[in-house]
């Protein structure tokens, strides 16, 4: 059990570590690196993760992992009106532009997921949480209406995964957000767009 200290130097290593793969890649970051930018020595990067870099880059994946749906909180667990939707979009657009390429999405699949095994599977259960929340909301607004009844909420979330994903990979690569937002903008026209035939042919 850390002290409330211990657990804020093990913090400040993984921040510091994927402050470096942010800026470095995987491969170019050493435990020296980490250590001068977290202010700790090798016998404290030791302490906290007697593995080494192994154990290390795991941890930043999970941390990498939870930031990503904290970044998106509190609307993802809220997505139950229009409004609740477009204010989600929103904020997933705005994080994305102002990390730029140095998100913790595209440094934990692109980079620490390819280099780390045992981190694909806290990809993986990123991925589950994410649907998960996103179904919920699809769900939601297709069972008060606002939905169409034949959208699978299911392929829905996976699309609009795959959507966010897409243009993130882009925006790394190009630094602009403007896929990212056609892709997302998409997505939300096409869950809009059977509840609006529906209600015009009436």
């Amino acid at each position: 059990m850390l002290t409330k200290k211990g657990a804020a130097t093990r913090l400040r290593i993984i921040d510091a570590a994927a402050a470096e793969i942010r800026e470095r890649g995987v491969g170019a970051t050493t435990l020296d690196d980490i250590c001068r930018r977290s202010g700790t020595g090798k016998s404290q990067l030791f302490h906290y993760f007697p593995d080494g870099k192994e154990q290390l880059l795991l941890a930043v994946a999970q941390r990498e992992a939870d930031r990503v749906l904290e970044d998106q909180q509190p609307h993802l667990g809220r997505l139950i009106t229009w409004a609740a939707w477009d204010r989600w979009r929103d904020a997933v657009v705005a994080r994305y532009r102002r990390q730029g390429v140095h998100c913790p999405l595209g440094v934990l699949i692109t980079e620490i997921g390819r280099h780390t095994p045992a981190a694909q599977a806290v990809t993986r259960q990123l991925l589950v949480g994410w649907q998960q929340e996103i179904q919920a909301g699809v769900e939601h607004m297709r069972d008060s209406g606002h939905i169409a009844r034949d959208v699978d909420p299911v392929r829905a979330a996976q699309a609009l995964i795959a959507a966010i994903q897409g243009g993130v990979t882009i925006l790394m690569a190009t630094g602009s957000a403007e896929h990212l937002e056609s892709a997302l903008d998409l997505c939300l026209d096409y869950l809009r767009a059977g509840t609006q035939l529906r209600t015009a042919g009436r």
